[in-house]
């Protein structure tokens, strides 16, 4: 019974472990957490909390309600510069991050 409470001890501390390199891996640039988690192998994320340990690490400080963080961006031309701030107050402006290709 005592070398059973040692194996699991043992068990629960490894998992431990992995939830905080993982957990310590998201916090890590995209670029960073990509190189790192090439080499997780698949299996390994049914096991791991992902998902919630994803959604802590990735959370952020904007909540719903708050004032976008103003940025600058060049135009597809690079011709011009577009800040976000000239449009307060304006009008709605409806911010899409991803890639429609």
């Amino acid at each position: 019974m005592r070398k059973l409470l040692k194996i699991l001890g043992a068990v629960i501390a490894l998992y431990a472990l992995l939830c905080g390199l993982l957990f310590a891996a998201m916090l890590q640039p995209p670029d960073d957490f990509a190189r790192t988690m090439k080499h997780v192998p698949w299996p390994a994320l049914g096991v791991l909390p992902f998902r919630s340990l994803w959604n802590v690490a990735r959370k952020g400080p904007v909540r719903v309600g708050d004032v976008a963080p103003d940025f600058s961006l060049g135009s597809p031309d690079h011709q011009s510069q577009f800040q976000l701030s000239s449009l307060r107050g304006q009008k709605p402006v409806v911010l899409v991050f991803g890639s429609y290709t």
